[in-house]
């Protein structure tokens, strides 16, 4: 019987966040003892211009593309509501033909909900809202039923849902969207150290800082130099008059660090994480034949993130039994203010909300270990048994 130390945890929750990374920290560091302005022009002013332009060109050295392609952002909401807002606002302003969106159903509400907001202005959009089918993937019939017609301006889809894990083919989306003259935005958050990320194929790609080790609070948007911005707030007119304010020179640095031990060790490391999600797979079943995974094993994904429910659960009541038993996980998105409820992303993917009671997301990052398999599944077996209890109770 697998027994936990006292005060050790699994860590199962590293598509919410990761674990800061120790270059990211002294990057960090570091760089806080630069503590002049980086728009001053005197002596302290130029010390932090000069750390934040080393991270910037890094970032964009990183990402294979040129550093004026970077915009620094609070993360990748902040990334992703520039992409769905500014942006279509400026092709449309442009071009007012240009007057719909469209964005995957299973999309983060970062996507979702910005999209969704621009349908209720005074000179409102049009937001398509792309089905998928049951793995998650885009119907291409839906696609190009989004595309007729000439008056997309934008479409985004995650190269990577945050939720199930399911990957989408971003090139051949691309394609098609360019063809109709639309632009492409990827969030990308959930991709970054377990996918090559398609800078070369979209106008528009978002990440976060917190998903690959950097600290809470940094992200970036890239975006060709073409791409049309409406100004959706107004200041010094830093980072090409998108988003004015000073630039955290030290969260760039930590990006710059996080992001470079990310990509160094993405192939070797997602090999490792897939393995043991597939032993995750593996004993999960053992455990509860009854158990349905939400994507199949030949489905594309990611490899960080397996997704499952558990019939007859209670998923609260999951959640907290495992907690007690030491492993930290979730039913999906960390950003619905801790509330669990029903998922838009199963309910897109034609999983009502009955079928999808006992939801449960286990996602692995950097730091996992074979131990984080062996306390999940050494916990499940009851955790199991009195959440279907209370299940029960509460049908």
């Amino acid at each position: 019987m697998v027994t936990p130390a006292p005060g050790e945890r699994a860590y199962l929750d590293h598509a919410a966040t990761t674990v800061l990374r120790p270059e990211a920290r002294e990057a960090f560091l570091e760089a806080s003892a630069a503590w002049g302005n980086p728009s001053s022009v005197h002596t302290a002013g130029r010390r932090a211009r000069g750390v934040l332009d080393a991270a910037l060109t890094r970032i964009a050295e990183l990402l294979d593309v040129p550093r004026s392609w970077l915009i620094m952002t609070s993360g990748g909401t902040e990334a992703d509501n520039l992409a769905l807002r500014a942006v279509p606002l400026g092709v449309r302003a442009k071009d007012p033909s240009r007057s719909a969106v469209a964005v995957a159903a299973t999309d983060h509400p970062a996507v979702l909900a910005t999209a969704r907001a621009l349908a209720d202005g005074p000179a409102p959009f049009e937001v398509r809202e792309l089905a998928v089918d049951a793995r998650g993937v885009l119907r291409p019939e839906g696609v190009d039923a989004a595309l007729a017609g000439f008056r997309t301006g934008v479409l985004s889809a995650a190269l990577v849902n945050n939720e199930t894990g399911a990957v989408q083919d971003i090139a051949s989306l691309a394609a098609a969207a360019h063809a109709h003259g639309a632009l492409v935005h990827t969030d990308a958050v959930q991709a970054a150290g377990h996918l090559a990320l398609p800078t070369a194929e979209v106008d528009l790609m978002s990440l976060s800082g917190h998903k690959i080790g950097a600290p809470v609070g940094v992200g970036v948007l890239v975006a060709r130099p073409d791409v049309p911005f409406a100004a959706t707030s107004t200041g010094g007119g830093q980072q090409r008059g998108v988003r004015s304010g000073t630039l955290d020179a030290a969260q760039a640095a930590a990006f710059a660090a996080a992001l470079e031990e990310t990509l160094a060790e993405r192939e070797h490391r997602s090999a490792e994480v897939r393995a043991l999600v597939a032993r995750l797979r593996r004993g999960i079943a053992e455990i509860d034949p009854a158990v349905r995974f939400t994507l199949p094993e030949d489905s594309p994904q990611s490899g960080h993130i397996l997704h499952l429910v558990a019939p007859g659960a209670d998923t609260d009541a999951l959640l907290f039994l495992l907690d007690e038993r030491g492993v930290d996980c979730s039913a999906g998105s960390a950003c619905s203010a801790g509330v669990t409820q029903a998922s838009p992303v199963l309910a897109a993917m034609g999983v009502g909300d009955a079928a999808s009671r006992g939801a449960l997301r286990l996602s692995l990052g950097w730091t996992s270990t074979e131990r984080d398999v062996e306390l999940l599944l050494a916990a499940l077996p009851e955790a199991l048994e009195r959440a279907r209890a209370v299940g029960s109770l509460l049908r």
